[in-house]
């Protein structure tokens, strides 16, 4: 009965536990690595232009300078600098179906409006339009950093990182003092810091110009802006700026065996995803990692898993092998198995009533599948079947993964999405699998070690199946 049950329930057993000591070692070097990404890829930009650095040394060509698809073939394809596609030919026709790990690139964030240099009472402020689902009050009187690109008036593209270098000054968004904030904590949390009041803290010193000269320090600013990186007024409005935690991922706890940093949610599966492909051994089937954009605002956009750029990669493969009908695409997907990386909402003891204990995630217990998101009566859900699920469980069974189920919480209360409903939809079976994570969409999540590393071995398990 236990082998059997082995097979049958998800295991229990903490994950740190189910490690032996040399895989232990490997976990912790694991982390050190993926602590170094998301210290430095806060941007979907970011992670795209680090991967593709990274894809180049490990022998992964363009898709468009590839003449034949061949077993072995290692492609890339990329647009619009915010979208990726990530491949391994393997022995059977791609029309024949692929294995895909589907992560998003964004995180929940703050942007910069198309015209936001203001300045009152003699500080410069930059107004902001907030993104993805955050909590506004986290999001003040920490230390934030600038990221991003501004293409100027000559077609010229300037990227910025400032805040992270400990040389550089960073920027706040400023809060009530206690002592006036008697009415302002009668509120809600939710209304307590409200979105025209996210305006970023950038400058106080007047620029050296006639007395009588109105708005001295925003023309600092400009002039600043101007000498040191051509940016112009006209100029924000072709920029995506965007306004992230400054400072790098950090150990968390006296044993250093959680993480914590910013965009964890989903870059800790963009990590796994990509080393599960490069370290996975050669299969049958073609191996596919696909990460894009605008998940956490739906997935929208020509970027985002509601565009067509899978079946635009698919169709490109199935061109190279001879496959050129009309239906080539759709005979892929539908033969075609996923797994959608994205973390799980990991029980909290603090807050215990949020959740159902007994279908929670928990932190240290391993990788989560679960079968379905949505929320409420499983509305907007991808809702695997009972026989996709068979038969990811049986992967893991066989590979000795340490994994457990999960769900965004109480009935009622919970719920939310990922890319695996837009895959679905494609008609490739799918499965939410990834991380738990505590404090979701805060300035600094936290993940543990070892769930990462077994999330790592799961995609891994997949790809090899």
């Amino acid at each position: 009965m236990k082998k059997i049950e082995k097979k049958v329930v998800p295991n229990e057993t903490n994950a740190w536990e189910a490690l032996d000591k040399q895989a232990h070692e490997s976990a912790i070097i694991f982390a050190e690595k993926y602590k170094y990404f998301i210290s430095k890829c806060k941007t979907e930009r970011e992670v795209v232009n680090y991967l593709l650095k990274e894809l180049e040394k490990e022998g992964f060509r363009p898709l468009e300078e590839i003449e034949e698809a061949i077993i072995g073939t290692k492609f890339y394809a990329s647009t619009r600098g915010k979208i990726l596609a990530i491949g391994v030919i393997g022995k059977k026709k791609v029309f024949e179906g692929v294995r895909i790990l589907a992560a998003h690139l964004d995180a929940p964030r703050i942007d910069l409006k198309a015209d936001p240099l203001y300045e009152d009472s003699g500080l410069a402020l930059f107004k902001t339009h907030y993104y993805g689902g955050i909590k506004k009050y986290q999001w003040t009187t920490i230390p934030l950093a600038l990221h991003g690109i501004v293409m100027l008036a000559d077609g010229s593209k300037i990227e910025l990182v400032i805040g992270e270098d400990a040389k550089d000054p960073i920027f706040t968004i400023t809060d009530l003092l206690p002592h006036l904030a008697q009415e302002q904590m009668k509120l809600s949390l939710k209304e307590g810091i409200k979105g025209e009041e996210l305006n970023l803290l950038v400058g106080s010193l007047p620029m050296e110009v006639k007395k009588d000269e109105k708005e001295k320090v925003k023309a600092a600013i400009f002039d600043y802006l101007k000498i040191n990186y051509k940016i112009t007024k006209a100029d924000f409005i072709s920029a995506e700026l965007e306004i992230v935690p400054a400072g790098e991922a950090r150990d968390v706890g006296f044993d250093r065996a959680l993480i914590a940093g910013y965009g964890q949610d989903d870059r800790i599966c963009v990590y796994a995803t990509v080393r599960a492909l490069l370290e996975a051994k050669q299969h049958d089937y073609t191996n596919i990692v696909y990460l894009t954009d605008k998940e956490e605002i739906g997935s929208t956009g020509d970027t985002g898993a509601c565009s067509r750029y899978l079946e635009f990669v698919l169709a490109s493969l199935c061109e190279l092998q001879g496959e050129t009908s009309a239906a080539a695409v759709l005979r892929t997907t539908y033969r075609s198995k996923a797994l959608s990386a994205d973390v799980s909402a990991g029980f909290d003891p603090t807050f215990p009533n949020v959740h159902e204990k007994q279908n929670a995630a928990i932190i240290n217990q391993g990788v989560v599948v679960e079968k379905y998101t949505g929320h409420g009566g499983k509305y907007e859900a991808n809702d695997a079947s009972a026989e996709y699920i068979g038969y990811v469980r049986d992967i893991f069974a066989r590979a000795g993964i340490c994994w457990q189920t999960g769900e965004l919480g109480k009935v009622d209360l919970g719920g939310g999405g990922t890319v695996a409903m837009y895959l679905s939809n494609l008609g490739i079976e799918t499965v939410d699998c990834g991380p738990a994570m505590l404090s979701m969409h805060a300035p600094q999540e936290i993940s543990s070690k070892a769930d990462l590393y077994w999330t790592y071995l799961a995609y891994k398990a997949f790809l090899e199946n």
